[in-house]
């Protein structure tokens, strides 16, 4: 029998609940608004517990209803699921306090809380489950929010975004269907644990190689990776900033987080097939993304471009495949997450001060003199993180991620990622004197008495600050512990089958 905590079912109701409530006061946007920061606060509160226990006792499970797997859908706590999910909520919180103080009209339909959390709901979900189909289930959740959240964005462009985003999207549905269909079809059960204990001591049937390649194809278009990449410029620069920054920071994770459960976990055997495609894509996203950060006319555009950068360097650590290249890969997801949902938040306070909220560098260059300095002061500092240099998180990521690198001996990538984190630099700087440093242009807009709040954003450059000096060590020893786990694909299965995969009693 696999032990229940309740620590895992937290996690996930809470959200959900709050979005029930949250609609039953829809009449009250205020009111809504602080159901959402309250139930985004109570998450976080379960999610750090669970990220405690697994580290303190080891993988968590959650039996739904009892059933025991594979009849039965089971929630699975590792290090990795604990740390993206601790990951999300902190990073939701940022985005639903951006919300209380946030101006854009959409902000107070009766809806955006609830869709809010309902992302939440699918983020978490995704990064617990032990079962395939429920992890198609908790994406697609999070697909729909965040394609409704955007669609009703104050952006003209909101609902084009939103319907290209929903048309490529189902592309991805396809291939993750049909890589959940054929590993049924060849092994009766869609459990992880027990599918990865067969494809490591079984034979592999035909169709479930195909899966593997399916089920990649499926991830690489989450994570908005070369060549699947062209959906996200348009998606996140249209998207209310709360929701923007969430696009870019943590839904973007789902897909890294699947694929390290490929490599890891489902297709052990064949991580060595997959990994040079991972670092190959990595690089070609790498130098795009950097290419294209450099050469838009949109602040928030310029950030999404770098989200596919940044994505890139994720990439080729996982391709690495070694200890320290997958501790820098993860270090990196999560130490991207507090820089790049920052920023995002950031360059929509800088366009919450124009009439029409315009992120183009046409609208918003030599703005910065109309501003409050608070606000040329941290996207400065956020933009010197995003490029890695210290103190902040982002030369953490980066250090760790070239520990691998050398560890792996993969020297001309190695230079490729260090110019390309030049060329962060570069676009990041230009943008910062274009708004807060220049003269307004002919074309520069006038600007309102007030924008949105500073606190939300304020409050993760310091938490970066912190990640890169305080929480350095501690973050790099949580990390080394998760890659240790992961690489030993049984404590997953015996976690979830504690007398056995072959057991099929309830």
């Amino acid at each position: 029998m696999i032990e229940n905590n309740t620590l895992l079912l937290g996690s996930l109701v809470t959200p959900l609940i709050g979005a029930i409530v949250a609609l039953i006061f829809a009449n009250s946007d205020r009111l809504q608004r602080s159901i959402g920061v309250l139930t985004g606060l109570i998450a976080w509160v379960f999610s750090v517990s669970l990220l405690v226990q697994v580290h303190d006792a080891g993988v968590q499970t959650y039996a739904l209803g009892n059933w025991i797997p594979p009849y039965g859908i089971v929630l699975v706590a590792d290090q990795l699921g604990a740390l993206f999910a601790f990951m999300v909520t902190t990073i939701m919180i940022g985005g639903l306090l951006y919300t209380f103080r946030g101006h854009d009209k959409c902000m107070s339909y009766p809806a955006f809380i609830p869709l809010f959390l309902l992302m939440e709901v699918g983020l978490v979900g995704a990064m617990l489950t032990g079962d395939l189909f429920t992890l198609f289930v908790f994406m697609e959740l999070m697909v729909l929010a965040s394609v409704s959240l955007t669609a009703i964005s104050d952006d003209q462009f909101g609902l084009e975004a939103a319907l290209k985003y929903i048309l490529i999207s189902s592309m991805g549905t396809l291939f993750l269907l049909l890589g959940i269909a054929s590993l049924y079809a060849s092994f009766g059960t869609l459990n992880m644990a027990q599918i990865a204990q067969i494809l490591l001591t079984g034979e592999r049937p035909i169709l479930a190689a195909a899966s593997s390649l399916m089920l990649l194809c499926a991830f690489l278009l989450k994570s908005a990776v070369f060549p699947f990449h062209f959906w996200q410029p348009d998606f996140h620069t249209t998207a209310p900033t709360p929701i923007s920054a969430m696009l870019s920071s943590i839904v973007v994770k789902v897909g890294v987080y699947g694929i390290l459960r490929l490599v890891t976990l489902l297709f052990v055997k064949d991580a060595h097939i997959m990994e040079p495609w991972l670092s190959t894509l990595g690089i070609i996203g790498i130098l795009f993304g950097s290419l294209g950060a450099l050469r838009t006319y949109n602040a928030k555009r310029m950030l999404a471009y770098s989200t596919f950068a940044q994505i890139g360097f994720i990439l080729v650590g996982i391709g690495w495949g070694g200890p320290l290249a997958l501790v820098g890969a993860i270090v990196y997801a999560f130490n991207h997450a507090f820089i790049k949902s920052s920023l995002l938040m950031l360059m929509g306070v800088v366009a919450s001060y124009t009439p029409t909220k315009s992120a183009n560098f046409g609208d918003i260059s030599g703005i910065g003199s109309r501003l409050p300095s608070a606000v040329g002061w941290l996207v400065l500092l956020g933009g010197l993180s995003l490029a890695g240099v210290p103190p902040f998180n982002g030369f953490i990521s980066k250090l760790a991620l070239i520990r691998g690198g050398v560890e792996s001996g993969d020297w001309q990538n190695l230079i490729i990622m260090v110019g390309a984190g030049i060329l962060t630099l570069m676009y990041m700087i230009r943008a910062w004197q274009r708004i807060f440093q220049q003269s307004p242009l002919p074309t520069t807009v006038q600007t309102k008495d007030e924008g949105d709040s500073l606190f939300a954003p304020l409050l993760l450059i310091v938490l970066c600050l912190l990640l890169g000096t305080i929480f350095t060590e501690p973050l790099i020893q949580l990390v080394s512990a998760t890659v240790q786990q992961i690489q030993d694909p049984s404590v997953y299965i015996s976690a979830v089958f504690p007398e056995g995969p072959g057991i099929m009693t309830r």
